[in-house]
Parts: C-alpha cells; sequence; structure tokens
C-alpha cells in the first residue's frame, strides 16, 4: 500500500538534541518543539508502551520527525540499526482522508501491522505502522487527523 499524502520522513536519533543541529543551517527556518510522548500502542502481542521524544521540522512541505526513544516495548525503533551517524532512517509517512475505508484495505494487503493507535473518539488522531522492511526496507506510517490536528501540526 503507498497511498495518501507523504508528508514526512522519520529518523531514529540517540541523541535528539544533536539531531536538531544537524537541520541548523539546512533550512530550519525556527527551533522545533520538543515533545514528550508517553503512549499505549496496540500490536500483534497485545498492548505496548512507548516513551520517548520526539520533534517535528519543516522544510518547506516535507516534515521531518526526529525520534529519541526511552521505552521502546514494540521494538520498532530498536531494530533501527546504527548507520555511524547521529539520524538512521526509519519511515516515511502518509496522511489519509478516510480511515474507515483505509483500515479496512489494510487487513486486505499482505504487509503486517506493526503497531497502531486508533483513539475511540472520532476527532482523535490515529495512526498505524506497516512492517513494509522486505519491500522498501522502512516501515510505512499512515495517520488519519481532523483538518484543525493538520493545520496545528503544519504551524509547529
Amino acid at each position: 500500500m503507498l497511498e495518501g499524502l507523504h508528508y514526512q520522513n522519520a529518523y531514529v536519533c540517540d541523541d535528539l538534541e544533536a539531531g536538531i543541529d544537524l537541520f541548523r543551517g539546512r533550512g530550519l527556518a525556527k527551533e522545533p518543539m520538543i515533545i514528550p510522548v508517553d503512549q499505549d500502542v496496540m500490536t500483534p502481542d497485545g498492548p505496548k508502551r512507548q516513551k520517548g521524544r520526539i520533534c517535528f521540522i519543516w522544510i518547506d512541505n516535507l516534515q521531518y520527525e526526529l525520534i529519541q526513544m526511552e521505552i521502546d516495548e514494540v521494538g520498532i525503533y530498536a531494530n533501527c540499526l546504527s548507520n555511524g551517524g547521529a539520524l538512521r532512517f526509519h519511515h516515511v509517512c502518509y496522511r489519509i482522508d478516510d480511515w474507515a475505508d483505509f483500515r479496512r484495505r489494510v487487513d486486505e494487503q499482505d504487509l503486517p501491522i506493526a503497531m497502531e493507535r486508533a483513539g475511540a473518539g472520532e476527532d482523535e488522531l490515529k495512526f498505524l505502522y506497516l512492517d513494509a522492511r522486505k519491500v522498501f526496507g522502512h516501515y510505512l506510517e499512515y495517520t488519519w487527523m481532523p483538518e484543525p490536528t493538520w493545520q496545528h501540526i503544519k504551524g509547529m
């Protein structure tokens, strides 16, 4: 599955501040906000916890997500091997317009779900990761969010 609006490339880093430093002088227009994350996600093995820090850097129409994990019970970030640099490419992210239709089709395709968070509320951000490493060499993330949330994310 490759669909939706590709708006993000994501990287894992051991030191978030060092990762941000790499963007200074390369198009970083404003200082990114570091966001603490502590959430439970669903996996094929049941609920798992993820805790860490992330930041979003927009350059033109592409968002760079930098991820520093503290607790990764899923193991989805820990399996991103070091390349000797501060940043390790992890996934691309697509924005989906119709989550229910997309989610139905996910179950009909051959890439396994690595993790998912789909809140009970109609207006809550939803995401899932497909494990596309055997095909593309990385994960594919898909998100759905209400328009006000999208506008907020674009403004970060």
